[in-house]
């Protein structure tokens, strides 16, 4: 079993920078993939963002250039640099985590977005 719990969610002014952060705990070192996923009110669950445990990463377009993902494997922690935020990147954001036993979600973190 792997547990995740997510925090840094908040309101920011557009054009302002959120850092989210996602701490996995139970059984770690069976994790490969972890990533951020984000649900808007009426909108469908999209990805964000992923890494695997070597670093490599993957990003929507809708937020190439402006968001950053990143992990420190030995702190079990992966983390979501936004920059620029929108108005449109409103959405809870749900970290989640790809291991041997099958697939985790944390509980989400709201972010808000004023214009």
């Amino acid at each position: 079993q792997v547990q995740l719990v997510e925090s840094g969610g908040g309101l920011v002014q557009a054009g302002g920078s959120l850092r989210l952060s996602c701490a996995a705990s139970g059984n770690i070192f069976s994790i490969n993939t972890m990533g951020w996923y984000r649900q808007a009110p009426g909108k469908q669950r999209e990805s964000v963002a992923a890494i695997t445990r070597g670093g490599t990463t993957t990003y929507a377009d809708s937020v190439k250039g402006r968001f950053t993902i990143s992990r420190d494997n030995a702190k079990s922690t992966v983390y979501l640099q936004m920059n620029s935020l929108k108005p449109e990147d409103t959405a809870v954001y749900t970290c989640n985590a790809y291991s041997a036993s099958g697939i985790y979600w944390g509980q989400g973190t709201q972010v808000t977005v004023s214009s």
